[in-house]
Parts: structure tokens; sequence; C-alpha cells
């Protein structure tokens, strides 16, 4: 975050913690007034520092108790890079990252069983032309922890 202020890092490492922190609760943390902490929560959204809310889910509660991280590369490698664009509309798929490696993207999906991941692997080695490789993830210790600035 260059050009930032101390303060405003702390605002985001609060508000990367807790999405619904109240102004209040960010000016006591910050010794800032409420207004003047709505004001620097305001600007850091216009500039796009922040750039959203969102709720932390139970996916084990929803059903969607297995993730797995699926790599894939395209089968002739000559093909266009559109595996985001040709894959965006599987729900399953939570995050694409482009990787440096073999592969070209690591997906991070959800699915609610062993079978549910087999046909989503199908699905995206059709849709996409692409082979992939799997890891199941076993368990997550940790993960969405506020940033390091």
């Amino acid at each position: 975050m260059t050009g930032v202020e101390q303060i405003d890092r702390q605002i985001v490492r609060l508000l990367a913690r807790n999405g619904r922190m109240s102004y209040t609760d960010l000016g006591k943390e910050t010794g800032l007034s409420t207004s003047a902490v709505h004001q620097r929560v305001r600007r850091l959204e216009q500039r796009g520092i922040i750039k959203g809310y969102t709720a932390v889910l139970d996916y084990e509660a929803l059903g969607l108790p297995l993730t797995a991280f699926v790599s894939i590369k395209p089968i002739d490698p000559s093909q266009p890079d559109d595996s985001p664009e040709l894959l965006v509309d599987i729900p399953e798929i939570e995050a694409c990252h482009s990787v440096a490696g073999d592969e070209n993207y690591i997906l991070k999906v959800r699915v609610a069983s062993p079978s549910a991941l087999e046909e989503l692997l199908a699905r995206i080695r059709a849709k996409a032309n692409v082979s992939t490789r799997t890891i199941v993830v076993l368990s997550t210790p940790y993960e969405q922890r506020a940033p390091a600035i």
C-alpha cells in the first residue's frame, strides 16, 4: 500500500480481521473520531484499496466439506490462454490463480464429496481442454489472515 498513511494501514488491518467492525470501534482502536474514521474508510474504498466486504462461511455446514487445489495446463500448448474465461461459470471454483511453473493456473474448488470432485474435474477438463493435477485439503489450520502491512 504505497502512499498510504500508517493510520490507514491500521484501519485496513482491523477491517481485514473483522469487516463488520463499526466506525465507533475503529475510532477507539485508532484514536480517531467516528466521523474521521468514516471519511478514511470511504477514501480507502474510493481508491480501491478496500474492494468490498465478505462473509466468512462455514463450508462444512453448507455441505461443501471437501476443498481441493486443481492445477491445470492446456493439453495443446499452442491453444489460446483462455482457461479463466472458459471456467468462470463453474460455481465450484472459488478462485483461479495464474502461476509460474509447470501448470498455468491453480484453481481452489469446494465440493460435497470425492465423487463430486471427480465429476468437477471431468467438467474442467472438457470445458477448457486442459490436463489437471489435484491436491485434496485435509484440514485448514488458518485462512483469510489479515495482511502484514
